[in-house]
């Protein structure tokens, strides 16, 4: 593991770093997430043709977050569009590009965008090339092992993208036609940081300080990122880099902090989006932050389906807050007698 990463001029608190993903990392996640110590925050996956004709999705999708490096992933299948889209983020105050070589969704491969470009690694360099040509900040390149097991081709893009100008390689441990079944292989990372020279970044069921531990240890690679193990815990990629730097393991913050995360993290949703919008985008993080209070409190699969209808059915932005907070209510008193610090 490598402390003291630079990408390009940009150097990184931490190693650990919040996956880009659909629907989740928007603005006010991966600032929250930034301020609670994550290392570095991508923005969600946007599209460059639609960045490069202003709509305002993709517009919304780039928009800084306020706390650290600002990073935009881009998505495409043509070189023109790659760098026109690189252009316009860095316009809008991109500090780093990200180009997304790794995404298994069916409608973005069938485009012949995300991991469908690890089928034909000339056409790939084609669009790296673009972007590194087209601005004047870092790239960065996120990729899986390769499109099937047949073709575990991560470690020569990672290095052909590396002479092409790329400055840091991310590494999920799964093809894409895995999708996200079975484990990932961190060890099948290794054969990417053997390859380059740049810093690699291993991502891929980082959910706990142990799992952590043994993908650094598989992969030899220099940083994690966590994806999934942040969706209710934003505070978790904060704890691990201090884990990381201290051996320190933090436990997860009592319950009323947390119930103080959901409830500020469902404001901002509704301020950077509208009400209305707001209110659907924040469902799911909601949901997560009661999954997360309900394992910790032992709350019963009955009780925390009940409580879920509740909350999430809720359309007033007050009686959302108010229902969360009766919520949490319940699952601390269920938890004071057995974990009282975590109440």
């Amino acid at each position: 593991m490598n402390s003291n990463i630079l990408i390009g001029p940009v150097a990184l608190p931490n190693p650990v770093l919040l996956a880009p993903m659909s629907g989740v990392t928007d603005a006010p996640f991966r600032r929250m997430a930034a301020d609670l110590g994550a290392g570095l925050v991508i923005s969600e996956m946007t599209a460059c043709a639609a960045l490069a004709e202003g709509k305002h999705i993709a517009r919304r999708r780039v928009e800084r977050h306020g706390a650290g490096p600002h990073v935009v992933q881009l998505a495409g299948c043509e070189g023109r569009w790659m760098a026109e889209g690189a252009r316009i983020a860095e316009g809008l105050g991109a500090a780093i590009i990200d180009i997304n070589m790794g995404c298994p969704a069916k409608h973005v491969t069938n485009g012949a965008s995300g991991s469908a470009l690890m089928r034909d690694l000339d056409h790939a360099l084609t669009l790296i090339e673009a972007v590194v040509a087209a601005v004047r900040v870092p790239v960065t390149l996120k990729m899986r092992l390769g499109w099937d097991d047949r073709t575990r081709n991560a470690a020569a893009l990672a290095r052909r993208a590396e002479l092409a100008g790329v400055r840091l390689v991310t590494v999920h441990g799964r093809t894409r036609c895995q999708f996200y079944k079975g484990r990932a292989d961190w060890a099948a990372v290794r054969a990417v940081k053997a390859a380059v020279s740049v810093p690699v970044v291993v991502n891929g069921d980082i959910e706990s300080f142990d799992d952590a531990d043994a993908a650094l240890a598989a992969s030899g690679a220099d940083a994690v990122m966590v994806g999934r193990g942040a969706q209710g815990r934003p505070w978790f990629p904060g704890q691990l880099a201090r884990y990381l730097a201290t051996g320190k393991r933090e436990p997860p913050p009592p319950l009323s902090e947390q119930l103080a995360l959901a409830s500020a993290l469902y404001g901002e949703m509704l301020g950077h989006y509208g009400a209305d919008i707001g209110m659907r985008h924040a469902r799911k993080h909601l949901g997560w932050a009661l999954d997360t209070a309900a394992a910790i409190a032992g709350v019963s699969a009955e009780l925390l389906k009940a409580t879920r209808g509740r909350v999430l059915t809720a359309s007033d932005p007050a009686i959302v807050l108010r229902r969360l907070a009766e919520a949490f209510d319940t699952f601390g008193a269920l938890n004071a007698a057995r974990s009282p610090q975590y109440a």
